[in-house]
């Protein structure tokens, strides 16, 4: 059966950091032929989000902070490794979930694939400016505001 997991940077096991390593390079630079410095010190301040079955990660994203008093997460890295279940939707409400239940966010950006702004906009982001690209893919940054909470 699927487990979820989310987890720090000094949570990880080897193997999590390892077989999390693996899944990245198998989509980003072997599947979308993207050489990149995948290993960027990211991880180290980041919370790991993803799903697996049997040992296989299935899916997975980062998100780590980009204010000092994490108020503003960038998210990155988001993958399936099976397409067509809907996996990239429940690691990314994972993930959600997640940075709302740790942390008092304000804002969360991301830098996405162009032609995945429309899966993104489901869940409230916006795109801001013009595309860019990165490793010769077109991107586009968004992002989602919270409003304060009323204690």
């Amino acid at each position: 059966f699927m487990q979820r997991f989310v987890k720090t940077f000094a949570e990880l096991t080897v193997d999590e950091l390892y077989r999390i390593l693996a899944a990245r390079s198998a989509v980003f630079v072997v599947e979308q032929k993207c050489p990149y410095q995948d290993v960027d010190g990211v991880d180290r301040k980041a919370l790991h989000v993803w799903r697996e079955e049997d040992g296989k990660i299935l899916c997975y994203l980062r998100a780590f902070p980009i204010a000092d008093d994490n108020s503003v997460f960038q998210i990155g890295r988001v993958l399936s490794t099976v397409r067509g279940q809907g996996l990239g939707a429940r690691v990314f409400e994972d993930a959600m979930e997640a940075l709302a239940a740790r942390y008092p966010m304000k804002r969360i950006v991301l830098e996405a694939q162009c032609y995945a702004t429309g899966f993104y906009e489901r869940y409230g982001f916006k795109t801001l400016g013009e595309p860019f690209d990165e490793d010769g893919i077109p991107h586009i940054r968004m992002e989602k505001t919270f409003e304060p909470s009323a204690n």
